[in-house]
């Protein structure tokens, strides 16, 4: 009997130790993902069995706590048990003032003073250089507006029905035109006034690297029958030679220079004339001894029959037609600005070549050549037409080629469209 307790107790104990490796297995179960049976673990009610309810009645069987290990004092002796405490709260930052660095010292400025002096002298340049050329321009008007008065009728036309504003008209900050009309032998004058752009300072930086002057040019408009056939210039060698490039008229008709000490002037002038006829003709012992009198003044006499302005640059557009032609005489005057500090003393030095420019129109109205001059002025005239239409053949056939492949084309059109509306009536 007493071997019997002993072993029923043995079995208890061992069904007991069993049971509490069960629940930790199943404890850590539900990380799996696998499904899983549960072992039947229940035993066999033995009710018939008196030493077996002795035993269960005797044995005792305590649940033991996962985590009672982490308990032991003497296990963890030494370590603080209380818990921290922790804020639920979010963690107030605190941002520091930061002093701003502020340097006192200049020379931490120098890129943003260099950028505010610059502005300041382009905007005080601006200012000055637009004042300073409105007041040359009022001067050389108010200086030649009674000479101008008495030999047009009309001054100042802007070419509007009602003259709102008899006097010069501002193209730019530097450019003033005028225009004069009503005056025999002329169609009309017009005066360019072209200053120095003092209004722009990189201009003006860049005339110390190349000096330009102050200019005025006058154009006249003569009328055709007032003029004869000829191209004459009377320039500086500078501007000559310019001219000799880039002047139609003058790259055409007369490339040739000659040197101004041939006709008796100073050795600053060249000369340009297609018959000699007229060079002597107009080149004589007064007018010469006026253009050598001016000679720091008078930049450039160009009077011609066949004046149509710059030569064409572009090779790549070839015209197909001789481009229009006027009779026209110009003259340039330089103003001597640097010479004389008073802009009155400065344009009274041109006033004189005012008189001179109404000569001249006098003298090119009375001025004919002879016939054998007239007859080589005619065969020059003609010899470049004809070059002129050989090397516009090709453009001028391909144009022809083109108007007429166009003609074809809208016959076609025409022809279809009146087949369509046949088609059309007999459906």
């Amino acid at each position: 009997m007493k071997y019997f307790l002993v072993i029923s107790l043995s079995i208890l104990i061992c069904l007991a130790h069993c049971k509490f490796d069960i629940e930790e297995v199943d404890e850590f179960e539900e990380f799996e993902e696998l499904p899983r049976t549960e072992p039947d673990l229940k035993l066999k009610d033995d009710s018939s069995s008196p030493i077996l309810e002795k035993a269960e009645a005797e044995v005792t069987v305590e649940d033991d706590d996962e985590f009672e290990h982490f308990n032991d004092e003497e296990e963890f002796e030494g370590f603080d048990t209380e818990r921290l405490h922790v804020d639920d709260k979010d963690p107030k930052i605190t941002i520091a003032s930061v002093p701003v660095p502020f340097h006192t010292k200049w020379s931490n400025y120098i890129m943003e003073t260099l950028l505010i002096i610059g502005i300041i002298a382009y905007f005080a340049n601006f200012f000055y250089g637009r004042s300073k050329n409105a007041q040359l321009a009022d001067i050389w008007f108010k200086t030649h507006k009674s000479l101008l008065e008495d030999n047009f009728s009309l001054v100042g036309d802007d070419g509007k029905i009602e003259i709102e504003n008899s006097g010069l008209i501002k193209e730019t900050e530097s450019t003033y035109t005028l225009w004069c009309s009503g005056r025999t032998c002329c169609e009309g004058m017009l005066v360019e006034l072209k200053f120095i752009k003092r209004q722009d300072l990189a201009s003006m930086l860049n005339q110390f690297l190349r000096p330009v002057k102050d200019e005025v040019q006058i154009k006249v408009d003569m009328n055709k029958e007032d003029m004869d056939t000829f191209v004459f210039c009377v320039a500086s060698k500078k501007t000559a030679a310019r001219y000799s490039k880039e002047m139609a008229d003058l790259s055409v008709f007369c490339p040739e220079r000659k040197p101004g000490a041939n006709y008796g002037l100073t050795d600053s002038f060249s000369v340009h004339s297609e018959l000699g006829e007229v060079s002597s003709s107009i080149l004589d012992a007064k007018t010469v001894n006026y253009i050598n009198k001016y000679s720091d003044v008078i930049d450039c006499l160009h009077f011609s029959d066949r004046y149509s302005g710059l030569k064409l640059t572009d090779e790549t557009a070839v015209p197909t037609k001789l481009p229009a032609v006027k009779k026209v005489l110009i003259f340039t005057f330089t103003i001597p600005t640097d010479k004389y500090a008073d802009p009155q003393e400065a344009i009274s030095t041109i006033y004189p070549l005012m008189s001179f420019i109404f000569q001249c129109m006098e003298r090119i109205k009375r001025l004919r050549i002879s016939k054998e001059a007239k007859s080589k002025a005619e065969k020059n005239r003609l010899r470049v037409e004809e070059a002129f239409l050989k090397t516009t053949h090709a453009a001028r056939a391909e144009a022809a080629a083109a108007r007429k492949e166009e003609k074809k084309k809208l016959e076609k059109e025409r022809i279809l469209k009146v087949k369509v509306e046949l088609c059309c009536i007999l459906l």
